[in-house]
């Protein structure tokens, strides 16, 4: 059976502040809510967003919850313009996002990077 990401889980501090941040803030639908785990539908074609307390997910994992910086990951949204860039990185930075790299243009199109509450990176990118 082939490797699919049905779903992306991400480790949060505060999980009330990051779902008011998806949702809310970014629109995202919120599929199920349960006390120590949010799971949001972020449209077809898409894998839902999972969001668990960090320290309730490193613990499932049998890991030490301690991190910090560049993860090495990063969330890619591929929108139809530049104007749906800066659309994207408003909404994220008037939810309480982190502005990382201003959107830009460069050689193959615009784009510009934005974090959620808990520094988790969002490139906001299209080829016009």
């Amino acid at each position: 059976m082939p490797l699919q990401v049905t779903a992306i889980m991400l480790g949060v501090k505060d999980l009330a502040r990051s779902k008011q941040f998806y949702g809310e803030g970014l629109g995202c639908a919120i599929d199920k809510d349960y006390p120590n785990f949010v799971s949001i539908n972020l449209g077809e074609g898409s894998s839902s967003l999972a969001l668990y307390e960090r320290e309730a997910a490193a613990q499932d994992a049998g890991v030490s919850s301690e991190g910090s910086g560049f993860r090495g990951v990063s969330f890619h949204y591929i929108v139809p313009s530049s104007a749906a860039v800066d659309e994207v990185m408003g909404k994220a930075a008037a939810a309480g996002g982190g502005i990382v790299k201003a959107a830009a243009a460069t050689q193959w199109g615009y784009f510009g990077y934005f974090s959620d509450p808990d520094g988790y990176l969002w490139k906001v990118a299209s080829a016009s």
